[in-house]
């Protein structure tokens, strides 16, 4: 999500259809709980967070998709957060915010109509502009901001998510061969581990 990219592709490719991923999107709302939760610790508590604070022992469950949390998992976040008071009202907003986002782009591959899309972007913006926080709203900015790419995603459920993956196979790749000198070796090891996927539908040859 970077304006010198986007306008580098409209004059490059001025009748191309930009596509922002869904990937990118929700790794923003994850950065937005993230810093929500250190500025109320550091504002309310006047210090860091440490491990016994609700909100850190938390931390990892708000990153997580709602449909990949258990019943114990969610009351377990939940119930300590809400007790918590302010600190973990303001979090829970805030991760609610980032649920209604998902909703908004798991729209995306299931033949929704434009009503049925724009509720769900009225829902989640309305709840940004009632949170009277300043990193969600934010968030609910930039989204509007890139509203056409992301609508534009959900209509089509275009997405890089593979060519996302391989580029993280690479970087691994990379860190595991720190410090090798062979560059055409770590080359070959890129490209077996990026195709293992397509070798393993190879046959051995029958001699």
């Amino acid at each position: 999500m970077s304006a010198a990219y986007r306008a580098a592709v409209r004059t490059g490719l001025p009748h191309a259809t930009i596509v922002v991923d869904h990937f990118h999107i929700v790794q923003l709302a994850n950065k937005m709980l993230s810093m929500v939760r250190r500025r109320t610790t550091a504002e309310l508590r006047g210090r860091r967070g440490s491990a016994s604070d609700p909100e850190w022992k938390a931390r990892r469950r708000l990153l997580r998709n709602r449909e990949d949390l258990t019943a114990e998992q969610f009351e377990r976040m939940w119930n300590p957060l809400l007790s918590e008071g302010r600190i973990g009202q303001t979090l829970l907003t805030a991760w609610i915010a980032k649920e209604n986002l998902r909703n908004l782009l798991a729209l995306a591959r299931t033949g929704a109509d434009r009503h049925h899309i724009g509720r769900a972007r009225w829902k989640f913006l309305t709840w940004c502009a009632d949170s009277d926080i300043p990193e969600v709203r934010t968030l609910a900015a930039t989204i509007d901001r890139w509203w056409p790419e992301i609508a534009a995603f959900i209509t089509t459920g275009h997405t890089n998510a593979k060519s996302e993956g391989i580029n993280r196979v690479i970087k691994l790749v990379a860190r595991a061969a720190f410090g090798f000198r062979n560059a055409e070796n770590q080359r070959l090891r890129t490209r077996c581990v990026t195709t293992r996927r397509a070798r393993g539908h190879l046959h051995t040859a029958q001699l």
